[in-house]
């Protein structure tokens, strides 16, 4: 089978003058244009390509490489706004459509928007829909506390940072947990601090607990050998200046010191932290 939206596996079938047809081991076929076609092929070899619809609503096949994949979450610039609605481009010659009915807020031409691309059933047609919180789901929950999970930075609230988590469920990472500049799209790994009694997922962007110390202790060693063994930093210092040179929280940084001074790798006097 075909599928619209996603990477397929072809056959070539034949070579004409409009380009390659490619085909499934069901019968389906897809034309490849000869802008697409390589330089060399043989025919009953296999190739991977995009399929989507073309100017025409014809299911066509491209070599190019999209910027989203049908079910997938991608930050994607407005290139023209019409009576219709909004057309992103997702690095292909055709742009993505985004209905007004699926515009969060008004899309204007050159703003950056996360969009979530689906296939409409009514009208057959790959769309984006910036309203991406009705393609997640709480209700069931795939993930367990303390699972690494990958996230892709929502829209912020009032209180952190709301991310999309393994592109199922919305996770929200607080604001004191921030430790880095993140910003809307942006991927990212992290790990499930808490699973709430209304399944809500709190999200932090660092190990947690004992399973933190190590991580940060290896990050304040790398620190400390790109500056010839000496950091500016201890118990003391305040929790601006942590974040600023490590990007980890003042009791992270704690943990992380004391780990190693147990360790005998380091030496903590009063103007900072020395490697032995």
């Amino acid at each position: 089978m075909i599928v619209l939206g996603q990477y397929n596996t072809l056959e070539i079938l034949r070579d004409t003058n409009p380009g390659l047809f490619l085909g499934d081991e069901e019968g389906n076929e897809v034309l490849l244009p000869n802008r697409y076609v390589p330089k060399e092929f043989e025919i009953g070899e296999k190739i991977k390509v995009f399929v989507y619809l073309d100017n025409e609503e014809r299911p066509v096949a491209t070599t190019d490489k999209p910027y989203i994949t049908k079910g997938d979450f991608a930050l994607l610039r407005c290139n023209q706004v019409t009576k219709f609605g909004a057309f992103l481009d997702w690095g292909l010659v055709k742009e993505l459509f985004c209905p007004f009915k699926e515009q969060a807020f008004k899309m204007k031409v050159g703003g950056w928007y996360l969009v979530h691309c689906y296939l409409d059933e009514e009208t057959g047609r790959l769309v984006a829909s910036s309203k991406t919180n009705r393609f997640l789901d709480n209700k069931e929950l795939t993930v367990s506390r303390f699972d690494e999970v990958n996230l892709i930075v929502s829209h912020p609230s009032e209180i952190g940072m709301n991310v999309i988590v393994n592109k199922k469920h919305l996770g929200l990472v607080f604001k004191d947990d921030i430790f880095k500049d993140i910003s809307v799209g942006d991927k990212l790994k992290g790990i499930v601090k808490k699973i709430r009694t209304d399944n809500k997922i709190d999200i932090s962007l660092s190990q947690i607990g004992y399973r933190n110390i190590e991580p940060n202790a290896q990050l304040i060693l790398n620190e400390l050998n790109d500056n010839s063994g000496f950091l500016p930093l201890h118990d003391k210092s305040s929790p601006n200046a942590i974040k600023a040179q490590l990007q980890m929280s003042k009791k992270s940084f704690k943990k992380a010191i004391g780990s190693l001074y147990k360790e005998r790798k380091i030496d903590i006097k009063s103007d900072g932290i020395y490697l032995k």
